[in-house]
């Protein structure tokens, strides 16, 4: 069994900044990617921006130049810095992490349980 627990969600006015975190535990051999999703209200969750084990990202268009995603591979973490926030960044965000289990158990793909972030005036 693996655990994501994320943290840093909040209420922000726009321009401002927030910074989630998210720490996998349990059986862990080893974390391949490292994502974060958001789902606003009526929409489907959507891919915000990813990071690999080597540190590679990618962002979806709408946060590129704003958001910047980073992991420690030492200590199962990943996080979000968000900056120049917008109303339409308010959502619900998820961590996601796939890799594979310690003791040859096979591969894990598990979520978080979700942070709001809200961006409002």
């Amino acid at each position: 069994q693996v655990q994501l627990v994320e943290s840093g969600g909040g209420l922000v006015q726009p321009g401002g900044s927030l910074r989630l975190s998210c720490v996998a535990s349990g059986s862990i051999f080893s974390i391949n990617g490292m994502d974060w999703y958001r789902q606003a209200p009526g929409k489907q969750r959507e891919l915000v921006a990813s990071i690999s084990s080597g540190g590679s990202t990618n962002y979806a268009d709408s946060v590129k130049g704003r958001f910047t995603i980073s992991r420690d591979n030492a200590k199962n973490t990943v996080s979000l810095q968000m900056n120049s926030l917008k109303p339409e960044d308010t959502a619900v965000y998820y961590c996601h992490a796939f890799g594979s289990k310690r003791t040859g158990a096979g591969y894990f793909d598990s979520w978080g349980q979700g942070t709001q972030v809200t961006v409002s005036s």
